[in-house]
């Protein structure tokens, strides 16, 4: 046997793993899980288990899906592939963000749904942001000001900032010695909570 066909053995021996790449195909059709049990004659514990990756799904049954969220197999598991990334960002690696980026550093590379950005250094933003998504700031070191909702609060080493969306702020770093991680969720990422499943 050679190494192709040990590859092939091993895919087939593999759960399929498209958990993730099923609902969020379903959610952007705006369809509930029982919707999508109707349409694929699959029951709603199954699809349920499917989607948070308890049950892995026979190649005849990722048809059925595939066929009621009107995409194909293929489709779906190309989707899972691409979900499923692991990527270490090193402290010495230059993943620095698009435009001016003297002191801010990507944590977390390509479009995903969390994002994640290092801060170095004395830094005054100058603007307001308002993002449509969650956000974390924590401060690793240093000192930060920032502003919220009409309230000014400091934070210094350890201390964590959560800003729902929708929240308008500002924030400046007030020493040369700070770090901050600001983390999101990606504003192409709608985060609506479905009552529907």
């Amino acid at each position: 046997m050679d190494a192709k066909d040990a590859k092939d053995m091993k895919e087939r021996e593999e759960p399929l793993r498209v958990g993730a790449a099923v609902r969020k195909r379903r959610r952007a059709l705006g369809l509930t899980l029982a919707a999508v049990a109707a349409r694929s004659g699959l029951s709603v514990p199954f699809l349920s288990q499917i989607e948070n990756e308890r049950a892995h799904p026979s190649m005849r049954s990722l048809q059925r899906v595939s066929d009621a969220l009107d995409t194909s197999a293929e489709r779906l598991l190309a989707a899972s592939d691409s979900a499923r990334t692991v990527d270490v960002v090193r402290a010495g690696d230059d993943a620095r963000t698009s435009g001016p980026s003297d002191g801010v550093r990507a944590l977390v590379r390509g479009q995903h749904q969390l994002h994640a950005l290092e801060f170095s250094g004395e830094k005054e933003t100058g603007r307001e942001f308002e993002h449509r998504n969650d956000e974390l700031l924590y401060v690793a070191d240093g000192a930060v000001e920032v502003e919220a909702e009409g309230r000014a609060y400091r934070l210094g080493p350890g201390d964590a900032l959560f800003l729902s969306g929708g929240v308008r702020h500002r924030w400046r770093a007030t020493t040369p010695d700070t770090r901050i991680l600001v983390v999101s969720v990606s504003d192409h990422i709608a985060t609506t909570t479905d009552p529907r499943g």
